[in-house]
């Protein structure tokens, strides 16, 4: 193998690195309408991944206690 084809195939093996080390996109989505007071509010959660992006769902909330 040539000089020239040595490099050739370091730099594709280099770009082939930084592609498989990349992150895509991922939207972060938080509706956090529980009380601030509330020590341990109710939650949901989710994550969806298509692959080409991503999204990540928050949801936290109080309940009201009858007493």
């Amino acid at each position: 193998m040539s000089r020239d084809g040595r490099r050739l195939m370091a730099a594709a093996m280099l770009l082939a690195v930084i592609a498989l080390a990349a992150r895509h996109p991922t939207a972060d989505i938080r509706l956090l309408t529980h009380e601030a007071t509330d020590p341990s509010p109710h939650r949901l959660q989710a994550a969806f991944d298509f692959g080409v992006v991503g999204i990540s769902i928050v949801y936290t909330w109080t309940v009201r206690q009858l007493r």
